[in-house]
């Protein structure tokens, strides 16, 4: 009967302390919120839109959830979706050819992100401050070569990508679904995912176990690149154009939205779930303001509040987790005191 009780409160205490719980919990209210508030919220077109929209933050969040769990960070991500609007039109204008046009945008997020990867890895910089920069020069390549001018895209079928259905289903969302599954077993269930979690933990002790500290920097950041400019290139493909400003402020949202969904700014905790109920609850958010007509500059107001609560959840999540190990070591040594 004890033991019945003991295992009872322990699931308690587990579904208590789940953080996956807690944001299905918030979407699902959300849900509720704006579904009561707008008649449109839960038709099915409204929601595909929304899948479509929260695709293009997810295909993006992923890789970058990739970069944080390694403890690292990445504030280019915006700008790179830029280039990759620009790399992908520029090429389809030039050749006539989809497929080269994706190509050399993917091709383009690769270099990106293994110049990040390099300067953060081999140059011993801070992810922070070398991401700031190259947030900045993306930003001023994509100006200056365009004159600050979008860009048409030359063939109408490009804009299939990005705003075509496989069956009821939008292509985003099924890229976004495939990108999930794969990034979430390679987290999960592979080498390359446990040394992310292990040099998230501690990079120095990763160091010292021989773990490929650098080399998994620069890849991880390869990752991130590429699935930027993926993301990219769906954005271009709906507007049927490159547009230089694509992405301004896009990569706070992102982050927003991964921390909300309980992956540590310190690395090593949290995982793909998480991030992309966070993804969820802002893609409601946002599309629920916008149903009800908020103004585009309240819902800027709305993302501030949402990152402030974000890291404040990270904050508590730290705290909660150091407060656990404290008093697992209090529990040790009291069980070696009454061993001895």
């Amino acid at each position: 009967m004890n033991s019945q009780k003991t295992t009872a409160k322990s699931v308690f205490s587990k579904i208590k302390d789940s953080d996956i719980l807690f944001l299905v919990i918030a979407l699902i209210v959300l849900c509720v919120i704006m579904s009561l508030t707008s008649q449109v919220f839960l038709s099915e077109r409204n929601i595909m839109n929304m899948l479509r929209q929260v695709s293009l933050t997810a295909v993006c969040g992923f890789g970058l959830t990739m970069v944080i769990l390694l403890g690292e960070i990445d504030l280019s991500v915006g700008s790179q979706q830029a280039i990759a609007g620009l790399c992908s039109v520029v090429t389809l204008n030039a050749t006539g050819s989809i497929a080269l046009a994706v190509l050399a945008a993917l091709a383009a997020g690769a270099g990106v992100g293994a110049l990040n990867g390099f300067l953060v890895a081999k140059g011993k910089m801070n992810s922070l401050i070398v991401t700031l920069g190259t947030m900045t020069i993306w930003r001023g390549v994509a100006m200056v070569t365009t004159d600050a001018v979008s860009i048409q895209a030359a063939y109408p079928d490009f804009q299939t990508l990005g705003t075509g259905y496989v069956g009821p289903i939008p292509n985003g969302v099924i890229i976004m679904a495939i990108l999930f599954v794969a990034i979430w077993y390679i987290l999960r269930h592979t080498t390359f995912g446990r040394y992310i979690y292990a040099i998230g933990g501690n990079q120095e002790a990763s160091k010292l176990a021989g773990l490929p500290v650098d080399r998994m920097r620069i890849t991880v950041y390869i990752i991130s690149g590429v699935l930027t400019m993926l993301a990219g290139v769906l954005l271009a493909s709906r507007m049927s154009s490159a547009q230089p400003s694509a992405g301004d402020g896009f990569e706070m949202t992102v982050i927003a939205a991964i921390i909300l969904g309980g992956v540590s700014l310190n690395g090593g905790i949290g995982g793909i779930g998480g991030a992309f109920i966070g993804m969820l609850i802002l893609g409601v958010l946002e599309n629920g303001l916008t149903l009800l007509d908020v103004s585009s500059f309240w819902q800027n107001i709305a993302r501030g509040i949402v990152i402030i609560l974000a890291v404040y959840l990270d904050e508590v999540r730290k705290a909660r987790l150091a407060k656990k190990i404290v008093q697992e070591q209090k529990d040790h040594l009291k069980k070696e005191g009454i061993a001895a």
